[in-house]
């Protein structure tokens, strides 16, 4: 894989992962009501979604995403109902706040399973790895060495736009210390979940 190549593509993955969606509005809802150490296994999952996605379409298993697109459905509207549900506790959550930090609800696992819903269900992600990527990439002459450049490169673009927003959502969280402001960012972070929900359920 030349290096032209891996940058034409991190150029494209990074226009589109940098692009406001429903994964970014959940990441940074998840960051203002949880803080940033509750939400890495939803960063996580992120990254390993988006990797399954890549390496689906390096192998060529297009067709098997379009046999089994109900399965893919499926995930696509749990992952909705789980972000509406959590928009419903975000917006209802109590405003009091304990001391000087803002509590850090627990549930890594929960956590993890609706990043990789989100990701898994989202379309804007399946149209870039199933139908951007072959335009970008000679898929059929990937090897195992390209396969291990292209998820690198990948985790890298990720890694830079998705801590990006963390750190940045994070240090808006920090400035909330009176319950008027605590209410005003679980309000905003349930806006933005519900936002995110109805646009994964919209799209097509």
């Amino acid at each position: 894989m030349d290096v032209t190549s891996l940058l034409v593509f991190a150029l494209a993955l990074a226009l589109a992962a940098g692009s406001p969606g429903p994964s970014l509005a959940a990441l940074v809802a998840q960051v203002l009501a949880r803080g940033w150490r509750a939400v890495l296994p939803f960063v996580l999952a992120m990254w390993l979604g988006e990797l399954i996605w890549l390496t689906m379409a390096i192998v060529g298993l297009v067709a098997v995403a379009e046999t089994f697109h109900a399965a893919f459905v499926v995930i696509k509207w749990l992952g909705v109902g789980y972000l509406a549900w959590l928009a419903w506790k975000m917006w209802t959550a109590p405003a009091e706040t304990a001391g000087a930090t803002l509590p850090e609800p627990r549930g890594g696992l929960k956590m993890f399973l609706s990043g990789m819903a989100v990701t898994l269900g989202n379309p804007k992600i399946m149209v870039f790895y199933l139908a951007l990527l072959p335009t970008l990439i000679d898929l059929g002459n990937v090897g195992f060495a390209d396969w291990v450049s292209i998820s690198m490169t990948l985790l890298i673009v990720l890694a830079a736009i998705d801590l990006s927003y963390v750190v940045l959502a994070a240090g808006a969280r920090n400035l909330m210390r009176s319950p008027r402001a605590v209410r005003i960012a679980n309000r905003t972070s349930a806006t933005a979940m519900g936002g995110a929900a109805v646009a994964i359920a919209l799209r097509d």
